[in-house]
């Protein structure tokens, strides 16, 4: 096992993986920018460097200043969260390369599943069901485009091979703005991603977001963990994740979760990650595989009992999985709310010192959030600080102990989305499970009429 890891991302990740830490006894370096010199994680680290000034470019986006940190402080290992450098391939090579264990898969495992097109026909090969679509990148003939497109069937979505985080992506309903919007859609990935290539699939009317949790380790073993729904979402972004998906068979859960463990044995994948499906009438379609451990993997914790984050160490310390799919127990039900520093509504970001933070407690009530009273949330960054994780033995009984926690919950100061979840916890619709992934947009839109 390590001696010394060192975190290279902030949050309430940055805290997570603290705690994992600790309880695997290794000691944590916490890296940090100047906004962040009063969190949490930071004045309960072994040891804490200052990287940087605030812009993420500067700080925590510095591969020479997160490298040099973990030389000066002596780690071993170094574990980059989520977001940030956690799905950068060059950085995992950089890392390892620098002498040092990247906590995270292999930098070409990394390379496969983060082209959405060289992902999508890794996984062809390995059995598992993808969205219809182009075969590969779409080429530069426009009557070659529009062929490709009838044969998929419109409404089509374009989407940029290099992308994520819901950007380079564009629907497409009618043959005559078909060319245009590739074209557009090619520039947008340039600029934003490096990669001018896009494909095409069909754009589904009525899917939900369906994820299947992974960990596999070097000795050629891999697992799923059940699946989470995660199609409460705006603009691709996820606002609220619960597990297991209500109303999916379990026999169709099994049938997919097995295809996606003998897809990581297959490619050789190390740590945890997660396949991305849409889910309709029935039929998976895989949309993407993320190489990282996610926001929402405490719902998957709270049902099995995987602490993820502490196997993905003990993976990159190349302990083999201490349990097999047989063991793999779910149990009861779980949800998680985001709870972001932004309007509820309008979801404007609304950074700024916390004036009252109480968080919520009782039976199975779960609070990972770096916040406290007197926190300064700074503008810098992504709005999410904290999120509330509940657990029951069913699915109502987990509702019930959501809309109960958020009652408890006081954030003042600065405006959150708790008024939003608050909302969404009696809606009719989301009560009784199974809504899709345009549903929170419509939702808004009836709202602000």
């Amino acid at each position: 096992m390590f001696k010394k890891i060192l975190i290279a991302n902030r949050g309430e990740i940055a805290l997570r993986i603290q705690r994992a830490c600790r309880e695997l006894g290794v000691k944590a370096v916490m890296v940090y920018s100047e906004a962040d010199r009063d969190a949490k994680y930071v004045k309960l680290a072994d040891e804490a460097v200052c990287i940087g000034p605030a812009p993420s470019p500067q700080s925590y986006l510095s591969m020479p200043a997160i490298i040099s940190a973990a030389e000066v402080t002596d780690a071993e290992a170094i574990h980059p969260g989520y977001g940030f450098l956690s799905e950068n391939a060059n950085f995992a090579e950089r890392v390892e390369k620098s002498g040092f264990t990247f906590i995270g898969p292999t930098p070409e495992s990394i390379r496969i599943m983060g082209d959405k097109v060289s992902a999508k026909q890794a996984m062809i090969k390995a059995g598992v069901p993808c969205v219809p679509g182009s075969e590969g990148a779409l080429p530069d003939n426009p009557a070659e485009i529009r062929r490709i497109a009838k044969a998929v069937g419109y409404p089509v979505i374009i989407k940029a091979a290099g992308g994520g985080g819901g950007r380079g992506m564009r629907v497409v309903h009618t043959e005559a703005a078909l060319v245009n919007a590739v074209q557009m859609t090619k520039a947008e990935a340039q600029a934003a991603f490096g990669n001018p290539e896009v494909y095409m699939e069909k754009f589904l009317q009525n899917p939900r977001h369906i994820e299947i949790q992974v960990l596999a380790d070097t000795h050629r073993n891999a697992v799923y963990l059940g699946e989470r729904d995660c199609s409460m979402q705006r603009r691709h972004q996820k606002v609220i994740e619960e597990a297991p998906a209500p109303g999916i068979p379990r026999k169709l859960i099994e049938k997919i979760g097995d295809r996606c463990a003998s897809a990581c044995k297959r490619i050789g994948y190390r740590g945890a990650g997660t396949f991305e499906f849409l889910y309709e009438d029935g039929e998976f379609y895989f949309i993407e595989m993320n190489t990282r451990v996610q926001v929402e993997h405490p719902v998957t914790e709270m049902i099995t009992g995987v602490d993820i984050v502490k196997n993905q160490i003990l993976i990159a310390a190349g302990e083999k999985l201490a349990f097999t799919q047989r063991q793999v127990q779910i149990r009861g039900h779980a949800i998680e709310c985001r709870i972001n520093a932004e309007h509820p509504y309008k979801f404007t970001p609304s950074p700024g010192r916390i004036t009252t933070w109480h968080a919520p407690g009782g039976p199975g009530v779960r609070v990972d959030s770096h916040a406290y009273t007197n926190y300064y949330v700074p503008p810098n960054y992504d709005s999410m600080i904290g999120k509330l994780i509940v657990h029951g033995d069913t699915r109502e009984e987990a509702l019930a102990r959501m809309r109960t926690a958020l009652g408890e919950t006081v954030v003042e100061g600065i405006l959150t989305n708790v008024p939003l979840h608050r909302e969404l916890m009696v809606d009719a619709s989301f009560c009784a499970g199974g809504t899709n992934i345009h549903y929170l947009e419509q939702w808004m839109e009836q709202r602000n009429r």
